[in-house]
């Protein structure tokens, strides 16, 4: 499966002699499985804030990477991660107060009925966790995921990564079921399939003689497309996987943390009560933390019965880095900026969709938005080719996003949380340009 908006080496030509000899040289250090980003990749050199330079000094807005969810370097991570380095930097094997105090904090945004949190490094490790979690307490092994879904690398999860491509190998006890289309399901439709959707993976799961152990899903469907709306439609899905004696598990690594403005975490939009929740990317602002959380009953026996550490996993630079996220999005108000400046955004992007028929759709929900590119708004028919035009004209413009979706024509928009208007005026203008350039070159 060809990744979206891969750099393809046919196209090597293009680039400057020092760019070739790097991309060489990586190939042969790192081998074949990496991929870049764009017709022309980009040698990045240093940030800030939303802004990334390259080897030649040239800026770009970075509308794209949620790793760094409180703006690059910001300089009170970097403070907290220094300042922890320098005293000490071990495992959770000794007492330190600060994966105490950082858990006590991250379990306070959170529901009451999630009581614990167990830490890791990646999404990837997050989600391998709550798997082994979810089998070892429902005594189950089937798991139902959306048809694009990605939820990590490791060998457990990548089989509940279908966006991964069809060479990553997948069990009988994963089955595959369509995300939410806000663009052709009508949004009153969209939880009664889901769950219908639902249910009968469950019957065809049976059929085989597997049960399910849980649901999981990406509370906004980022890889599917983004689907955020409307706020609710998870619920029957939830109710149903309960009923049949699995758990709801809500991947927060991509809507989390504040991206979508209304909610510090995605299944809120959705008045949801997870059973575990995983998170990743963002909860360090680029230092490698990532986190379950659960309720505490569901790791009662798997506690009791195998040891869980992680040498990295909640050191104490882990949860420094992670205690200064949460204190950023609180003192600088980013939940709210994410509401204010996402809605302007929106806004922005419906009114460019009234001069051009090729957008089918935007949507979104705070900082965490979608440009469907579409043939003619009559058939409503994905055009990949567009979206690939304009992710790379904005590129070539300075301005930094990507693609998604099933038929690889969503415009993926995630700025950092710390994006102003002004930026975004940035953005909006530039995209026009995007369409705008698409348009007279006849695509």
């Amino acid at each position: 499966m060809t990744m979206i908006n891969a750099y393809d080496n046919a196209q090597a030509d293009a680039l400057s002699p020092a760019d070739r000899a790097l991309i060489d040289r990586r190939a042969k250090a790192l081998g074949s499985a990496y991929r870049l980003f764009y017709d022309q990749p980009l040698h990045i050199t240093r940030s800030e804030g939303v802004w990334l330079w390259d080897k030649d000094g040239r800026k770009y807005l970075d509308a794209y990477n949620n790793v760094a969810s409180v703006g690059h370097c910001h300089p009170r991570v970097v403070e907290a991660i220094t300042h922890q380095l320098g005293v000490l930097n071990t495992h959770t094997r000794y007492l330190h107060e600060n994966v105490v105090t950082y858990a006590e904090r991250l379990l306070a945004t959170m529901p009451d009925a999630l009581g614990h949190v167990m830490f890791t490094c990646t999404g990837s490790e997050a989600n391998d966790i709550a798997l082994r979690i979810a089998r070892s307490y429902t005594r189950r092994e089937g798991v139902i995921v959306t048809r694009l879904a990605y939820h990590g690398l490791t060998e457990a999860v990548a089989e509940l990564s279908p966006s991964l491509g069809d060479f990553t190998p997948r069990s009988p006890r994963i089955r595959l079921i369509d995300a939410p289309d806000t663009l052709r399901i009508p949004e009153a439709q969209q939880g009664a399939k889901l769950a219908a959707d639902l249910g009968q993976a469950i019957a065809e799961m049976r059929a085989d003689g597997i049960e399910p152990a849980a649901f999981i899903v990406d509370t906004i469907f980022s890889s599917d497309g983004l689907h955020p709306d409307p706020a609710g439609f998870l619920q029957p899905a939830v109710d149903l996987i309960r009923a049949e004696g699995g758990l709801f598990i809500a991947d927060e690594v991509q809507p989390g943390f504040a991206r979508t403005g209304d909610a510090f975490w995605g299944f809120e939009r959705h008045r949801l009560v997870p059973d575990m929740v995983t998170m990743g990317k963002p909860m360090g602002n680029g230092f490698p933390l990532s986190g379950t959380a659960m309720r505490p009953e569901l790791v009662q026996e798997f506690g009791e019965k195998a040891r869980y550490f992680n040498t990295f996993g909640g050191n104490p630079v882990a949860a420094a880095a992670g205690m200064a996220v949460l204190d950023v999005i609180a003192d600088e108000g980013l939940q709210d900026n994410a509401t204010a400046v996402g809605g302007y955004l929106k806004s922005g992007l419906q009114d460019i969709a009234t001069r051009y028929p090729e957008i089918g759709h935007v949507r979104g929900a705070g900082l965490f938005l979608a440009v469907e590119c579409v043939t003619a708004r009559e058939t409503n028919a994905p055009d990949a080719a567009r979206a690939k035009f304009v992710v790379n004209h904005l590129r070539q413009n300075g301005v930094l996003i990507s693609a998604t979706g099933p038929g690889a024509n969503v415009l993926k928009i995630r700025p950092p949380l710390v994006l102003q208007q002004a930026e975004a005026t940035l953005f909006l203008e530039a995209t026009e340009a995007a369409f705008a350039a698409a348009r007279a070159e006849g695509i």
